[in-house]
C-alpha cells in the first residue's frame, strides 16, 4: 500500500500526473498545478503512481511504502 503526497508550491504543471494516473490527481482550473484526489489509491494503482512521481519534473510528487501487518487492517 502507498500514500501519496504532493507539494502544488512546487508543482510545474505540466500535466503528467494527470495524464498517467487521473484517478489519483487532477490539476487546478486556477493555474494548472496539481491536485490530489485519493492520498491512498488502490494497490492496483501503486505502479502508476510510482511512475507520476519518477516523471514529475518538479519533484512534486512523493509515494510513500506503507507497512502492512497481513491481517487487512
Amino acid at each position: 500500500m502507498v500514500e501519496v503526497r504532493v507539494d502544488a508550491e512546487i508543482c510545474a504543471a505540466s500535466g503528467m500526473c494527470t495524464l498517467l494516473v487521473p484517478a489519483v490527481f487532477d490539476q487546478s482550473e486556477e493555474d494548472g498545478t496539481v491536485v490530489l484526489t485519493d492520498p491512498a489509491p488502490p494497490a492496483e494503482l501503486a505502479a502508476k503512481v510510482r511512475t507520476a512521481a519518477l516523471r514529475c519534473p518538479a519533484g512534486a510528487i512523493a509515494v510513500h511504502e506503507l507497512e502492512t501487518d497481513g491481517s487487512g487492517t
